[in-house]
């Protein structure tokens, strides 16, 4: 509960009001009872229905996000973009740059990367095989779980600062959001035609040649330089002819069976020989201890919600 004022609070007492986010009325920083008419709004399309939830930081603090992730802005405070991937069922593993200052969806995985190479890495082909290998799904579309797609993979030394990766990333990168500009499409509809074997316009294959470019960057990275990079337009998944119909058949621009399975296999084997590697030296992953909850007090009717 917030008593006293601010001029006579000590400096561990304001440090306190700041971090649980009510301080005195004589604060003397912006708080978000100075924006009266936006207050009003939040006070009346969300109160109530924080104020039904079990959850008390749902109902101490109503004015604010629940789980503002103060661990994510913490990692990206000095950064002027990251690197963002859906993390809902799509059909298509499409990273891209967003500003570091917005704020984020619950929907989106957020990396603290703001290189190309980072960009390249993840965008390449080698990832996303991995990715649809140990990601979820729904359906047949892709869930990408950070834990299970990004955390396993193998990524090289320096990966996130190699020039070759950063040069092709670039490339691939600005050329597909000039691309979505021009053609006033977003990352969906311009992966559609991407993977859509009927689609030749010049733009759409230049897009492909710089995405294969990409791959082969990467793949030299790791020393892979003889595995192809050569594309088909395959079925993604394996459908009933007879009873499909009409639908738009689920092809997608992609190496044959036998290129993405070599590359999985060797993806394996790296990441097995780092599980050996970490072993050997000791470094074991341990579990993170839980943390106590810790209970939420009621707010003042003298206190002022603090945009903290």
């Amino acid at each position: 509960e917030c008593v006293g004022t601010w001029k006579d609070a000590t400096y561990e007492m304001r440090d306190l009001y700041r971090r649980s986010s009510i301080v005195p009325l004589d604060y003397p920083e912006p708080v978000a009872e100075d924006w009266r008419d936006l207050i009003a709004i939040v006070e009346h399309k969300v109160k109530p229905e924080r104020l039904s939830q079990k959850d008390p930081g749902a109902k101490d603090k109503w004015w604010q996000f629940i789980r503002p992730r103060s661990e994510l802005h913490l990692a990206i405070t000095d950064l002027e973009r990251v690197l963002v991937i859906n993390c809902g069922a799509t059909p298509h593993a499409a990273f891209a740059f967003l500003l570091a200052r917005m704020v984020f969806a619950h929907t989106l995985a957020v990396f603290p990367l703001d290189t190309y190479s980072a960009f390249c890495a993840l965008q390449a082909r080698p990832h996303e095989i991995w990715a649809r290998f140990f990601g979820s799904t729904l359906e047949e579309r892709l869930r990408y779980t950070p834990s299970d797609c990004f955390v396993t993979f193998p990524f090289l030394v320096g990966w996130e600062t190699d020039p070759a990766l950063e040069a092709a990333g670039k490339a691939y990168y600005e050329y597909r959001a000039a691309l979505m500009v021009r053609n006033d499409e977003g990352l969906t509809k311009t992966y559609n035609r991407f993977h859509d074997p009927y689609e030749d316009d010049p733009e759409i294959v230049k897009l492909r040649e710089l995405h294969d470019a990409m791959d082969r960057a990467v793949l030299d990275s790791y020393g892979w330089t003889k595995v192809p990079t050569d594309c088909e337009f395959l079925l993604d998944y394996e459908i009933d002819e007879e009873t499909w119909g009409k639908k738009k058949k689920p092809y997608r621009y992609r190496w044959p069976n036998e290129v993405r399975n070599d590359v999985l296999a060797r993806l394996l084997e790296l990441n097995a020989e780092r599980a050996a590697e970490e072993a050997r030296a000791g470094k074991t992953s341990a579990k993170r201890p839980r943390k106590s909850r810790k209970k939420a007090t009621d707010s003042s009717a003298l206190a002022r919600p603090s945009l903290l």
